[in-house]
């Protein structure tokens, strides 16, 4: 349900900074404290939880660029390692569109 509350500017930009650091939303932050104020547990909220993606590298150094297929590869190869087999191949496609 949506509703307007106003707070003063102090409160609200500190509770914006809380939610940063925590790395949850303005909207999960401010529902909590409300549950935590009435003695209710969390109510869980439809925000997904952020996703951490792995770095390559240093931040100072070149960016990586993956393709999506170098993404699909990476994936299936972790998929392959978790069940504990080598990734299939995939038949590479000449420049006439066959496959050889």
């Amino acid at each position: 349900m949506r509703t307007t509350v106003e707070l003063p500017p102090d409160l609200l930009r500190a509770a914006k900074a809380r939610s940063a650091e925590s790395g949850e939303s303005l909207k999960t932050l401010l529902t909590r404290a409300v549950a935590a104020e009435l003695g209710q547990a969390p109510v869980r909220s439809s925000d997904r939880a952020r996703v951490t993606l792995p770095l390559f590298g240093a931040a100072s150094g070149p960016r990586a660029r993956p393709s999506n297929a170098d993404l699909e590869r990476a994936l299936a190869d972790a998929d392959a390692a978790q069940i504990g087999t080598s990734s299939p191949r995939r038949r590479r496609r000449s420049r006439g569109g066959r496959s050889r």
